[in-house]
């Protein structure tokens, strides 16, 4: 990883945060913060002059389209929120569907999203945004990959790769996703850097006391509840982030909604036991939302509580975060409940650290064996 030079050196990593000789998702968790440290550092410093090319492209006045897929389009997520909270339209679309169900507008800039670059649908994208005469920008953690190669500005994100589940990845592609929508709208990265870092520290600190915090609540509970993920604006990618997180960690099912549309029908599904995590927005609908939590607990539902200055009594899990400006609390507020889904792996049973069904890189779109695996009756592969 480089420019790590850059980074502060009172930013703590995994190994003063205690004697860790648990998962290896876990060990991810644990570094994130001071991954994320050298991705800004090196986005804001060696990675800026490209960070400035994207942003003229940015700035153009072209239809804009952000792309990916899996953990990528969540963070898709933030830089949709960033452009469009500002006035600048941008459509968001899954990787999959705007390659076979979508239509690339011709002259477009296409955000594209791969922390490998080498994803079967990414990949193909790329000649298809081509022939539109569309202007890639890519965010990846693979300079050499197809998608890098492929596009006219790579934004470098500058993380080691993840054990499996996507952790330092997935966050750094929403941090630069994040750093050229802001810069895109007017401000300024770089005078916000020093605050980054400071809540990044924080973050890194608070790891311990939410791990503690997540096994006394008792929230987890049973490791069959069912579990809603609820959140607003930029939140909305931890909430579809949580989603993968249940099903890619602790192998269990899991819905995200917007905190809104829960309102709209699916709150038929409270009842006792049901657990339930909740972002709360530092500025905006605050008030609504802790309300909501409130009327969830007194119904029975187990309910989880992420965001700044939350009071112990607002749900049965309270996890607060350190200060940082609202619009870019997405930054930290996905470290707990990666957290949380760790330990419902571990309470549960289930191995964290490799994948059932799933590749590391998805390379062709058929079926869910790789070539030359089949399938057992058990849903296993056999080669």
């Amino acid at each position: 990883m480089g420019d790590t030079a850059e980074v502060r050196p009172d930013l703590p990593d995994a190994n003063t945060l205690g004697n860790v000789t648990e998962t290896r998702l876990l060990q991810d968790i644990l570094k994130q913060p001071l991954q994320l440290a050298a991705s800004l550092s090196h986005m804001l410093g060696a990675g800026k002059p490209s960070l400035d090319a994207a942003v003229v492209v940015l700035r153009a006045g072209r239809p804009v389209i952000i792309t990916g897929i899996g953990a990528s389009w969540h963070a898709g997520m933030v830089i949709q929120a960033e452009l469009r909270g500002c006035g600048i339209p941008a459509l968001l679309m899954d990787a999959s569907e705007l390659l076979h169900f979508g239509e690339v507008w011709r002259g477009a800039t296409v955000v594209m999203l791969s922390r490998s670059g080498k994803s079967t649908e990414i990949v193909q994208l790329v000649d298809k945004c081509r022939s539109r005469s569309a202007t890639i920008i890519s965010i990846t953690n693979q300079v050499d990959s197809p998608l890098a190669q492929g596009s006219d500005i790579v934004l470098y994100t500058n993380t080691d790769f993840d054990h499996a589940v996507s952790v330092s990845t997935y966050s750094s592609i929403a941090l630069a996703g994040a750093l050229l929508a802001f810069e895109a709208t007017g401000h300024s990265a770089p005078a916000i850097q020093d605050e980054l870092l400071r809540a990044l520290e924080g973050a890194a600190a608070a790891i311990p006391e939410w791990r503690q915090t997540i096994d006394r609540s008792g929230w987890l509970g049973e490791g069959n509840s069912d579990t809603y993920f609820l959140a607003r604006g930029a939140s909305m990618a931890s909430c579809h982030e949580a989603r993968l997180l249940w099903e890619e960690a602790a192998k269990k099912p899991a819905t995200a909604l917007s905190s809104g549309g829960f309102r709209h029908g699916p709150q038929e599904i409270v009842r006792e036991g049901l657990r339930i995590g909740i972002w709360i927005d530092a500025e905006r609908m605050r008030n609504q939302d802790l309300e909501l939590a409130r009327d969830l607990k007194r119904l029975g539902a187990r309910v989880l509580t992420i965001g700044q200055r939350l009071k112990d009594t607002c749900s049965d899990c309270v996890l607060r975060l350190p200060p940082i400006a609202a619009h870019w609390q997405f930054l930290i507020e996905i470290i707990p409940i990666q957290i949380a889904a760790e330990r419902l792996a571990v309470a549960c049973g289930e191995d964290p650290d490799s994948f059932r069904l799933c590749s590391y890189i998805v390379e062709d779109e058929g079926g869910l064996s790789q070539p030359g695996e089949q399938l057992t009756s058990k849903g296993t592969k056999a080669t």
